[in-house]
C-alpha cells in the first residue's frame, strides 16, 4: 500500500548516484536542428523540470531518452547500462516510463482496464494481457487508483474523465511497471488548479515513498519551481542552464531568454 502522506524528512538526493546519463544528445529533423548536444544526469530520487521555450527541443529530448524518436547523435546511460540501441518498448523494461503531451489513455476502457493496461510495459505479451492479472498486479493497480484520489470512478469509462483525471489515469499507467524513472510532458495542460496541486501532491508522493526520478516538461512555471530539486533550460535545441531553482530564478540568460527581463 502507498502512503499518501508525504514525510516531514524527505531522503536526501544531492549525493545520490546518476541514474539517467544523457550525453551529446541530438536531433535534426530535416535541415532543422531540434536538440543539438545537450549533456544532463538524473540522479536516483532526484526531480528535474526540463523548461524552455516553444520549439526549445523539450518533447523532442524526451523522445530521444524514451527512444520514441531515433537520435542522430549521442549515449543514454540508464542505471549503468548503455540503452542508446533499445527499442522504446525495451527502455520501457528498463525502468524508464513516461506521459505525453497529448494524453495516451484508452478511453473506450474503464479506469480500471486502463490501469491494467500498464502491465504492457513490463513486457507482458498479447496472449497474457488477454487473460486476468495476478493478485499483485491487481492490488497494484487499485492501490495507484487510491492515490490518485478516484477509487470511485474505478468503473466510469476513462473517455469521461476530466481532463485532469485523464493526466492521473496516465500516470497511473506509466507507474503500473514500478519504473525508476517517469517522464511528464505538459503533465498540467488541461487541467484545473486544483487538480494541479493534486498532480504536485501525488508526485511528491511517488517520489519519496517509492524513490521515482521524475523529468517534468512544463511551460507552468510556478509547477517547476514549486516540485523541482534541479532545473534544466533549453534554448534554440541547446543547453542553456542547468542548476538549483533559486540559481535558474537568478539567471540572467535565462531571464532573457525565457523568462521575460
Amino acid at each position: 500500500m502507498i502512503n499518501r502522506a508525504l514525510s516531514s524528512e524527505a531522503a536526501p538526493k544531492g549525493n545520490q548516484p546518476s541514474l539517467l546519463s544523457a550525453q551529446g544528445i541530438t536531433k535534426s529533423f530535416g535541415g532543422i536542428r531540434a536538440v543539438q548536444g545537450v549533456n544532463f544526469d538524473v540522479a536516483v530520487g532526484e526531480i528535474v523540470g526540463l523548461v524552455g521555450p516553444n520549439g526549445s527541443g523539450k518533447s523532442t529530448l524526451l523522445g530521444c531518452l524514451s527512444r520514441d524518436i531515433l537520435l542522430d547523435a549521442g549515449r543514454i546511460v540508464f542505471d549503468g547500462t548503455d540503452v542508446t540501441r533499445l527499442r522504446a518498448m525495451q527502455v520501457a523494461r528498463n525502468g524508464i516510463g513516461r506521459t505525453f503531451q497529448n494524453v495516451r489513455i484508452f478511453p473506450e476502457l474503464s479506469v480500471w482496464e486502463n490501469a491494467l493496461m500498464g502491465r504492457q510495459w513490463k513486457g507482458v505479451g498479447l496472449r497474457d494481457m488477454l487473460r486476468p492479472a495476478d493478485i499483485a498486479t491487481r492490488q497494484r493497480a487499485a492501490d495507484l487508483i487510491e492515490l490518485m484520489g478516484f477509487p470511485q470512478l474505478i468503473h466510469e469509462y476513462a473517455g469521461n474523465l476530466s481532463g485532469g483525471q485523464m493526466r492521473l489515469l496516465e500516470l497511473v499507467m506509466a507507474m503500473m511497471s514500478r519504473p525508476r524513472l517517469v517522464m511528464l510532458d505538459e503533465a498540467t495542460s488541461g487541467v484545473n488548479p486544483t487538480l494541479i496541486e493534486s498532480l504536485k501532491h501525488y508526485v511528491k508522493v511517488l517520489n519519496q515513498e517509492e524513490r521515482v526520478a521524475f523529468i517534468v516538461v512544463e511551460h507552468n512555471i510556478g509547477f517547476i519551481f514549486s516540485i523541482a530539486d534541479r532545473i534544466v533550460v533549453l534554448n534554440d535545441g541547446r543547453l542553456l542552464a542547468d542548476g538549483s531553482p533559486e540559481q535558474i530564478q537568478h539567471n540572467e540568460e535565462v531571464i532573457v531568454a525565457y523568462l521575460g527581463a
